[in-house]
Order: C-alpha cells, then structure tokens, then sequence
C-alpha cells in the first residue's frame, strides 16, 4: 500500500484503449472508448484523450475525431461522473483489485531486480516475452470464444467497407520535405550544429538530456537531427542482438 502523502497526489493522464478499437462495425467502437473514458473519469484522471471510432482503419477524419471529444464533454458536462472528487472510494471490488494489481506489479519489479536491473531484463527479452506471451494467451482465448469481443468473434453482421475515410494525399509528403528544407536553408546552422554537437556530447555522459533537447529544438533542430544525435551515442535496440 502506497503510505508517502505525496504518492497519494500523483497526477496522471489516461487514453482509452487503441487495441480494442476493432476494424468490424466501427461505429461500436463509440461505445467502448466512451465506457474506457468512464472507468478514467472514475479512477480520477486529470487528463484525458479519447480515440476516435475510426482509427481502427485510418487516421481520424475531422468528424470522428469531434465526436472523440464529444464523447469526453458528454461525461464532463451532463454525465455528472466528475462532480465527486473520488466517487469509487472505499468500495470494495475496487480496492481489491487495486490490491491485486499492486501484488503483481511487486512480483513483476522483484523478478526484474533479479535480473539485474531494467535494462538487463530488457537485453535478456524478459518484458518482451511477458508481453509476447500476455498477447498470445489474449488472441487464443478470443479465437476460443472465451473473450467476447463485439463484431468480432461474436455478433457479426454482413457489412459493407466503410467509407468516408480519411485518406492522406501523398503530395503533403513533399511539401513537408520542402518546408524542412526551407527550414534548415534559413536557419542558423552554426547555432543548431553546435546546440546538436552539445546533446551528443551529454548524451556520452549522466546529465539531463531535456534541456539539451529544448535548446536544440529552439536553434531549429529538426526532430530526426535530434533523433540522429541520439542514435549516435545510443545506437537502436534490435531484438535479439540483430
């Protein structure tokens, strides 16, 4: 049980599921980010972001995504699920789970201490497995029927492919690559190399990166000049060694 005051006032924000976004009647998928919202509402979320029904498929058209945060001032505004600072508390199913999920998070750090720290765990494929294997029990007791999913695995229906999907023109990709070179043509190269040369250079030690990252984003760094200079020291992780 968490017994510091301060760890009892932890902020937190919380996006409803992706993964449970489903490709078959999409529509449905209203549904379930609008109960996700809920449960983040009711578990005293201070900050919220709701995917769209769409996203499933493609990225979100301007009406998906308004009825997104439509579904959020829904529940902000007429549901009354925000009016209580903590409208669960002391319940008892809610407790007990908080309880039970505390009780495996412990064994999850203690088993990662023993392997000698996070990244250590990490170079010996333990979170991968643990995720690889969370996946798969998950996929087989759909396929099983053992894990309803709505449209999926039960209540099908014929349907048509959806339309009205946001579909992105491939010219935007150019014009991005024009403004970037736009962008470095009047800029101060002297100024954004030596902002670039000074994050590499904290990047070989312990100090903090964020601020080396800040003032290479206002010398007009771009994001993948900075993510360059990142690899450089720290390479890319391959699974596996590869």
């Amino acid at each position: 049980m968490a017994k510091d005051p301060k760890s009892w006032q932890l902020r937190f924000h919380a996006q409803t599921a992706g993964s449970s976004l489903q490709a078959q009647q999409p529509q449905v998928n209203v549904v379930r980010t609008t109960v996700q919202a809920l449960a983040a509402v009711l578990g005293g979320a201070q900050s919220l972001h709701t995917n769209a029904f769409d996203e499933a498929l493609a990225l979100p058209t301007e009406n998906s995504a308004r009825l997104a945060l439509r579904t959020q001032q829904v529940l902000a505004y007429e549901s009354g699920a925000g009016d209580l600072v903590d409208p669960l508390g002391g319940a008892y199913a809610i407790e007990a789970l908080t309880r039970e999920i505390e009780r495996q998070a412990e064994e999850h750090l203690a088993r990662i201490d023993e392997l000698g720290g996070m990244v250590a765990a990490i170079e010996q494929s333990h979170p991968q497995r643990a995720i690889e294997k969370r996946a798969y029990e998950y996929q087989r007791a759909i396929e099983k029927k053992q894990q309803i999913i709505v449209g999926l695995n039960e209540f099908q229906i014929d349907e048509a492919p959806p339309e009205g999907l946001l579909k992105i023109n491939p010219a935007l990709e150019q014009s991005q690559k024009t403004r970037v070179g736009e962008l470095r043509r009047r800029r101060d190269d002297k100024s954004a190399h030596e902002a670039l040369a000074a994050l590499g250079e904290a990047a070989r030690g312990s100090d903090n990166l964020l601020p080396l990252i800040l003032a290479s984003v206002k010398a007009q760094a771009t994001v993948g000049e900075i993510s360059d200079a990142l690899r450089a020291v720290f390479g890319e992780h391959r699974e596996g060694g590869r």
